[in-house]
């Protein structure tokens, strides 16, 4: 088996004929070395600090609670429930004999007194005593108000976010199966029902050093043989000819490596059920290629003529034909050199 793997220390290679001094040269190594991570990730990357934006979480606060887990969600709408009734209960506390039916000094009365305030409950038990005490009570009941209304909305917001379901394959492969190498990536629909106007697109991005030395992500487009589906059904193949014209053309794995490089694959679409657009995407690192193999067919026909889809054999693949020697004749003449493992002569 041809499968590229990681180095421990990536250092970027520049392209020939771009100028780099030394010093130069040792800045970007020095940089690269910084930059690990997959190019996407979910929610972002921790390990990166940014400064000089006005805007914080709280500038972004609808954003933040959209994009946070649910398990961070629900922790924080209980910390902010609990902070909202316990600032309420001090109010009350200080204020002596504000509550009816609750002995002065007891606290604990005073938070419930506050929950069933908040919630608009009011079981009789507890009352509001004074003009001051009722003043706080209408500040309160206004709170809860705004709160239930803006938790209902959250809630409602993240449940029906539009998400596309698609399952990428864990790994891509290079066939050699063709007179022209391709490059495949597997997607899948996970649920039932279609997605419409399906849009792919296929992207390599690379650390490359520009004129001055300075590393700069370059981003170039891999052209696929169908990148637009009307429909998008069960699972589909997003084939890249690494042929003369292909950014892959003649690169090695050791190149690649040496510049970070990842394949970016996205998606777009129109959900059937709520006419939504939905979106996904999925980043491959050079060591998640495979060269020489080909996915295993995971559509049969049944005798009742039914037919079945074996999403267990979604990620598998098998060997196919071995890659051709390259041929030494120049470029602009080559057939197709195609996209090399490092190994190979």
């Amino acid at each position: 088996m041809i499968h590229w793997r990681h180095r421990k220390r990536m250092e970027p290679r520049p392209d020939p004929g771009v100028p780099v001094h030394s010093e130069t040269h040792a800045a970007v190594v020095e940089t690269a070395n910084k930059i690990r991570a997959h190019v996407l990730e979910e929610n972002g990357r921790s390990d990166i600090i940014r400064t000089g934006l006005d805007a914080g979480v709280f500038g972004d606060l609808y954003h933040t609670l959209m994009t946070m887990s649910w398990f961070a969600f629900f922790w924080a709408s209980m910390g902010l429930y609990l902070v909202i009734n316990v600032a309420f209960a001090l109010m009350y506390y200080v204020i002596p004999h504000s509550v009816s039916g609750v002995p002065h000094g007891d606290f604990l009365d005073d938070v419930f007194f506050s929950v069933q305030t908040i919630s608009t409950v009011g079981y009789g038990t507890m009352a509001p005593v004074g003009r001051l005490t009722n003043t706080i009570v209408s500040f309160e009941v206004l709170a809860g108000m705004m709160l239930n209304a803006l938790a209902t909305g959250l809630f409602f917001a993240r449940f029906s976010r539009p998400r596309a379901r698609v399952l990428f394959s864990h790994v891509a492969v290079v066939s050699y199966d063709d007179v022209i190498p391709t490059l495949t990536i597997r997607l899948a629909n996970q649920r039932r029902t279609l997605i419409l106007s399906a849009n792919i697109e296929m992207t390599l991005t690379r650390l490359m050093p520009d004129e001055r030395g300075r590393l700069v992500r370059r981003f170039d487009r891999l052209t696929l043989v169908q990148s637009h589906m009307p429909i998008f059904r069960i699972s589909l193949n997003a084939t890249h000819l690494i042929d003369d014209h292909s950014p892959l053309y003649g690169l090695t794995a050791e190149t690649l490596i040496g510049q970070n490089a990842e394949i970016i694959i996205t998606m777009d679409g129109t959900d059937e059920i709520s006419s939504q657009t939905v979106f996904a995407r999925h980043a491959y690192e050079i060591g998640q290629v495979k060269h020489g193999y080909r996915f295993s067919d995971m559509i049969e026909n049944r005798p009742d003529g039914r037919m079945e889809v074996d999403f267990r054999r979604f990620h598998t693949t098998e060997p196919g034909d071995t890659p051709k020697a390259p041929d030494p004749t120049p470029r602009q003449e080559t057939s197709h050199d195609g996209f090399r493992d490092g190994r190979q002569t």
